[in-house]
């Protein structure tokens, strides 16, 4: 699971995979030193410069970084990298830093549940990446930045203090949207909604079924349907100043609507949802669309590896589209989620873990990671792909636009989080414990603490 995110997108990946144990693994040989100092025996004098990468152990697993890793040490003599893979990653690494041992790369994606990359983000203690953009790719002739599609390292997330300079380089993306049983649709003789009001009428037709419109895995999820709602009912620019709690944003008429959208959503939704939203149970909710009791899910493309075992109704294959759109011929929306990598302020070999970054996005690398379905945003990357993953990422080739970013990084606000509030009451309008109004209500009044402490 990605997160809980939540974007999340919240994505994310990674209640489950954080739910427990994990392991920390080596690559390294007991003669590394870092790049500082050498490494000597009776028959040379050699330098051997050790990288120390940190990475979440998610459903890709922990042997493709090993491969990857492999070819890294292959095309530089000298060089080895020390791994720590783990599923709680931000527990195991933690310690380690408080007492001045930081990684020098870090793949964590924002959205995570300690929040780690987030404080490094409030705290200032990233490394400036943006020279990566213009560094050769090994073994190839183009730069980074001609090899990414455009657009990922200019978000939000990427460029968290809005001065144009890129302090997290985006990895493997999950086009995000409404996952379901296509194979139900064609047996009852149902369309896709293209648009709200045709989702409202679908949902009556399966209510008379006994099948519900809607689930979702935790509110965490409703980051990337949040996100793609505001830019289909407002556009970029809407979407933009929501972002960065622009004063009466939520009170305006687009905000209402994607309001009024998710509020009716929620009557929609299987009332036994909330009980199983959380990190131990959230695949009973995912589990609603393989057993045909619930239609519609958001979710990103890890969902068919981590249902890939479950059991599901006969004819079931998976279907996946964008939001619908809120009128005829309006824009649709799916977000894009994408984790990131990145290099601590007070890293020891900030350089090298340049040149590895630099390394992720060569065609050998990139190859690597597809295997297991970890897609990163490289120019025709989609194209290679089979099956699901091809269904998957050519949702914008069918039309659907893709939103990213997410809330702007503020100074830490004593006992608010937009994330909280926003998606994480979602719950509350499924049960009736909140209203609406109250929802709307919170998160106007969370966006205004945080207005005055953007960074």
């Amino acid at each position: 699971m990605r997160k809980v995110l939540s974007l999340a997108l919240t994505a994310a990946l990674s209640l489950s995979l954080a739910a427990c144990g994990g392991n920390t693994e080596s690559n390294s040989s007991s003669t590394s030193t870092d790049a500082t100092n050498t490494s000597k025996n009776s028959n040379s004098t050699a330098e051997t410069r050790t990288l120390k990468l940190a990475a979440l152990e998610t459903a890709y697993g922990s042997d493709v970084w090993k491969e990857v890793i492999s070819g890294f040490e292959k095309a530089n003599p000298g060089v080895k990298v020390e791994t720590t893979i783990d599923k709680s990653l931000e527990d195991v690494i933690g310690p380690g830093m408080k007492s001045g041992d930081f990684p020098d790369v870090i793949h964590l994606a924002v959205g995570q549940p300690k929040g780690l990359t987030e404080t490094f983000i409030k705290d200032n203690n990233l490394s400036d990446l943006t020279d990566v953009l213009s560094m050769t790719v090994p073994g190839e002739s183009v730069t980074v930045k001609e090899k990414l599609i455009p657009g990922f390292t200019d978000t939000t997330i990427t460029n968290p203090y809005g001065d144009g300079k890129t302090f997290l380089m985006p990895m493997f993306y999950s086009p995000t949207g409404l996952f379901y049983n296509a194979g139900l649709l064609e047996e009852k003789g149902w369309s896709v909604p293209t648009t709200w009001d045709e989702m409202w009428a679908l949902g009556d037709k399966a209510k008379a079924d006994g099948i519900a419109l809607f689930s979702y895995p935790t509110t965490g999820y409703f980051d990337s349907f949040f996100y793609a709602l505001l830019n289909e009912v407002g556009g970029p620019e809407f979407f933009t100043k929501a972002m960065n709690y622009t004063e009466g944003i939520w009170q305006s008429p687009e905000a209402t609507q994607a309001f009024d959208i998710i509020n009716k959503l929620a009557t929609y939704t299987e009332k036994t949802v909330p009980a199983n939203g959380n990190k131990d149970n959230f695949t009973k909710n995912q589990q609603l669309i393989l057993d045909n009791k619930a239609i519609f899910m958001p979710n990103g493309t890890w969902v068919v590896g981590e249902m890939g075992k479950a059991p599901r109704a006969e004819g079931f294959k998976w279907g996946f589209t964008a939001l619908p759109a809120v009128k005829t011929g309006g824009d649709r929306f799916s977000y894009t989620f994408f984790e990131q990598i990145w290099v601590p302020a007070k890293a020891k070999n900030a350089d090298l873990a340049k040149q590895f970054i630099t390394y992720l996005y060569s065609d050998e690398a990139a190859g690597i990671f597809a295997k297991v379905g970890a897609v990163q945003p490289i120019k025709g990357m989609a194209s290679k792909l089979e099956g699901d993953n091809k269904l998957f990422y050519s949702i914008y080739d069918g039309g659907a636009k893709a939103a990213m970013g997410a809330f702007a990084t503020t100074e830490p606000v004593e006992g608010v989080s937009i994330s909280d509030t926003v998606f994480g009451t979602v719950d509350s309008l499924v049960t009736k414990a909140k209203t609406q109004a109250q929802w709307v209500e919170a998160i106007t009044k969370a966006s205004d603490q945080l207005r005055g402490a953007l960074k």
